[in-house]
């Protein structure tokens, strides 16, 4: 009798722990594997956020010198034609040079690194992108196929030849490269083509040269520094959120 008690005790005990852990125990031990795992997500994206944090931090200490880079990269391509301190810095490299700059005049096309400007949408239409930059360029610009505006120009030097490569040369120094450094001094000029003939008034060896030069401007949409302020990036604008209904 003693025997079927002690039996029947162990069975009851049997089926209370198998209750206490199909209905408690198991329970808790699921959800403290799914807190288990949401807490080791949480260390993930903690972890990338510190480091998006550290980013953002060297990006805002290190934002006063980008800024004035840029601006001294707005040297070699401005925002408009500028064509006053063009001058100045062709009669500079000449005066160098120790020749004669005679002449500064815009040309009609742009040579190699130009492209036309899109035509006009049609009536009705509206315009496209790349007709609404084009209309904002200055007169006798056009966008080149890099998507800046490009500026043509032709320019008359007198000099010997070791004049005129001198003159080459101080044209070419206006931006310089050396790694990744950018030097500017100047405007971003590129020597088309060129030609040589004997000068009329004095003869050979004097020369007169005749280049074809391209100026470049930063789109007319963004300007220099595309809106940014010496403290501060553009704030990028958020995505819309649609909120009910159908996408």
């Amino acid at each position: 009798m003693s025997s079927n008690r002690t039996i029947v005790a162990a069975v009851a005990l049997a089926v209370l722990a198998g209750v206490f852990w199909v209905m408690l125990l198991s329970p808790k031990r699921d959800e403290a594997k799914k807190l288990s795992a949401q807490a080791e997500q949480i260390k993930v994206s903690l972890a990338q956020h510190e480091s998006e944090v550290a980013e953002a931090e060297e990006a805002r200490e290190g934002f006063p010198g980008q800024y004035q880079r840029l601006v001294v990269l707005g040297k070699a391509v401005p925002g408009d034609d500028d064509v006053a301190s063009l001058l100045v810095q062709l009669n500079r490299i000449a005066g160098a040079a120790g020749g004669t700059f005679r002449n500064l005049q815009l040309t009609a096309s742009g040579g190699a690194e130009s492209a036309a400007a899109p035509a006009a949408g049609s009536a009705g239409e509206p315009a496209s992108p790349a007709e609404v930059a084009a209309s904002l360029l200055p007169l006798g610009a056009s966008i080149g196929p890099a998507g800046l505006a490009v500026m043509p120009y032709e320019v008359t030097f007198d000099g010997d030849f070791f004049k005129i490569a001198d003159f080459i040369n101080g044209l070419d120094s206006l931006v310089k490269t050396s790694d990744e450094k950018v030097t500017v001094d100047g405007r971003l000029v590129t020597i088309d083509s060129f030609s040589l003939e004997a000068d009329q008034e004095n003869g050979f060896p004097a020369l007169q040269a005749s280049f074809s030069l391209t100026t470049y401007l930063t789109p007319p949409d963004q300007g220099v520094t595309a809106g940014a302020s010496p403290s501060a990036p553009v704030a990028a604008t958020p995505a819309a959120t649609t909120t009910g209904g159908a996408p």
